[in-house]
């Protein structure tokens, strides 16, 4: 059973940065492609980005693409999403995934969620 925790939300002003963590525990840390979505108020989770258990492979959504940069640290357990240029569409619950297998955009193949950060983006 693995274990997600979020940090790292807030409140920022558009055009700013914000870095999320994700801390995961009770599991092998390196055998999970990890995933990062979110869920605005009133909408459907939706797929932010992936990578894949080594870190080398990357995939984004077209909305974040060229502003947001997930990366992972297989020693300490942890996966990132640095956002910049951050926008008031982004305002949203941001929540991390856990899945064995890469290359998965859609929250129904994903075994493990965190309980998610707020990050909220004044304009």
């Amino acid at each position: 059973q693995v274990q997600l925790v979020e940090s790292g939300g807030g409140l920022v002003q558009a055009g700013g940065s914000l870095r999320l963590s994700c801390a995961a525990s009770g599991g092998t840390f390196s055998n999970y492609a990890m995933g990062w979505f979110r869920q605005a108020p009133g909408k459907e989770r939706e797929f932010v980005a992936i990578i894949n258990r080594s870190g080398i492979a990357t995939r984004y959504a077209d909305s974040v693409k060229g502003r947001f940069t997930i990366s992972r640290d297989n020693v300490k357990n942890t996966v990132y999403l640095q956002m910049n240029s951050l926008k008031p569409e982004d305002t949203a619950v941001y929540y991390c995934a856990a899945n064995r297998a890469y290359g998965y955009v859609t929250r129904e193949y994903y075994d493990y969620w965190g309980q998610g950060t707020q990050v909220t983006v004044s304009s």
